[in-house]
């Protein structure tokens, strides 16, 4: 198996690992916060409140250093979360 083989398997299995994580916090009625990263998800609920979804995905990559694919998961579920969007 070659390197990127690897690392394709790799965040194959971190991505199970987080949605087994959330489902374990959904039904215990648990939700994780993380203080450093409210103030980036208060500017991209901005963005997605005007409309600007890849604002927000740009606003998240650029705070984080996340991936395209990690920061637009981010903001979907984010998304999600807020009314009206």
């Amino acid at each position: 198996m070659d390197d990127s083989s690897r690392i394709t398997a790799l965040q194959a299995e971190v991505d199970a690992q987080g949605r087994k994580l959330d489902f374990v916090m959904r039904h215990l009625g648990l939700q994780y916060t993380d203080d450093a990263l409210s103030s980036v998800l208060a500017q991209a609920a901005v963005c997605l409140s005007q409309g600007d979804e890849i604002g927000a995905i740009k606003a998240y990559r650029d705070a984080t250093g996340a991936g395209l694919k990690e920061s637009k998961e981010a903001v979907e579920a984010l998304k999600r979360t807020l009314p009206g969007t």
